[in-house]
């Protein structure tokens, strides 16, 4: 009887393993394989959300970027109406009006820069001094993007731009280099972070293979090692069956002495 009740505590184990899809079913499949196997899961986790974090970023890069474009067109119109605002056909009424057009600029500028956010937090106002700081990794590791950016009237240094009086086109030039200063930075994140989730990705998918070679059931293996438990169990079975018939001839012989 110890043969069947080896195989009949084995049994259940190829079942579960053949189920599950998973080898490792508990500690005394492999103690060594568990603990590494549960480890490179941490660390798959900890990869994924990293590239969850990763691409939070991406999106608050893409926003910044787009405000910044924003910014950059009314920099450009502001221009060519001061530019417009030289020629010595035009009147002071004339004039007078161009500006009523700078200054709605000027207030678009400022409230794209003060109302422009991500999640609450404001990314072109010049509150964000320090940056945003991401974890992209299952170690911690931190990413920096979107330093002190600010992009309102008074930091483009436009405030009191005003082609009535006398002015200086360069000052636009300046603040269009500044913005655009700026928006060269925000694509050189996007690309870093772009870099870091493809990495992000190989990484957890390698992990995944090696956790699988050495965590998933073989089913092909399993299926015959519960089948060869199978038939041993039936042969036992039968064997056992015969054994008990013989003594109970033998007892039988033995009453009829």
């Amino acid at each position: 009887m110890n043969g069947i009740s080896g195989i009949s505590t084995t049994s259940p184990y190829l079942y579960g393993q053949i189920a599950s899809g998973n080898r490792l079913t508990s500690a005394a499949n492999g103690a060594a394989e568990l603990a590494i196997t549960q480890k490179e899961n941490a660390q798959i986790t900890g990869i994924n959300t990293g590239t969850k974090n990763l691409d939070d970023g991406v999106s608050l890069v893409k926003t910044s970027d787009s405000a910044l474009g924003s910014i950059t067109d009314s920099l450009q119109r502001m221009r060519e109406l001061a530019l417009r605002s030289t020629s010595s056909i035009l009147n002071p009424s004339n004039r007078a009006a161009i500006q009523q057009e700078v200054e709605q600029l000027k207030k678009e500028i400022d409230r794209v820069a003060s109302q422009t956010n991500f999640n609450g937090i404001q990314l072109l106002d010049g509150s964000q001094t320090n940056g945003i700081t991401l974890v992209g990794d299952a170690y911690g590791s931190e990413i920096g993007i979107n330093g002190s950016v600010n992009s309102t009237i008074d930091a483009l240094g436009l405030s009191d731009f005003d082609v009535t009086k006398s002015f200086d086109i360069g000052a636009i030039d300046k603040a269009l280099e500044q913005v655009t200063g700026d928006r060269s930075t925000m694509g050189a994140q996007y690309n870093k972070l772009e870099y870091a989730i493809d990495y992000n990705g190989y990484a957890s998918e390698n992990l995944t293979a090696s956790m699988s070679r050495m965590g998933d059931t073989d089913i092909a293996k399993t299926l015959m090692e519960l089948k060869h438990q199978q038939t041993i169990q039936s042969i036992t079975m039968m064997l056992q069956k015969k054994s008990m018939a013989q003594k109970g001839q033998q007892i039988l012989g033995a009453l009829q002495v």
